[in-house]
């Protein structure tokens, strides 16, 4: 995973739950090119015809609440966006989504600085998040463990990697 990210935002308010992520009555589709179709579709119908790979999420507090079943995680990564930033997040998407390798950046009122559209870019390592080349927020910073994960593309890809390397560490 590169550590300069870019994109446009898409921003989305607080609580925006799982339902809304990924609706309950598409949870029968298991190919993820067809999870891919109805990523953000409760919150927005229309997100995966305008979002591009490598675009962003932006939203308040709580992103991710309600139920703990993969397809939202799942459907975020297969739709392409490079990174979700949040006031929070609720615990269980928290884990799905870096287990699967997507970025989570936590940096409080991100959702008050940034407007659907706006050009923005993420330094994982550092924090700093950048509109239009301006520093606007500086986020919590991921510790190296979660690091490891996301350059290793998720949970599975880095155990896989250290059994067939004996490094356990």
């Amino acid at each position: 995973m590169q550590k300069l990210l870019s994109g446009n935002a898409f921003v989305f308010g607080k609580n925006v739950d799982t339902d809304q992520i990924y609706p309950g009555r598409f949870v029968e589709f298991t190919d993820v090119e067809d999870v891919a179709k109805y990523a953000m579709f409760g919150a927005d119908p229309a997100f995966t015809c305008k979002v591009k790979k490598g675009d962003f999420i932006v939203a308040g507090t709580n992103f991710g609440c309600g139920s703990s079943r993969e397809h939202a995680a799942i459907t975020i990564k297969a739709v392409g966006v490079g990174a979700i930033i949040a006031e929070s997040f609720a615990r269980i998407f928290y884990r799905n989504a870096i287990n699967l390798g997507i970025p989570l950046i936590v940096c409080p009122n991100i959702s008050q600085l940034i407007q659907t559209g706006d050009s923005l870019s993420l330094d994982l390592h550092s924090g700093e998040i950048r509109l239009e080349k301006s520093l606007i927020a500086t986020a919590e910073p991921m510790s190296e463990y979660v690091l490891n994960i996301l350059e290793s593309g998720g949970i599975k890809p880095l155990i896989k990697q250290q059994l067939a390397t004996g490094n356990r560490a």
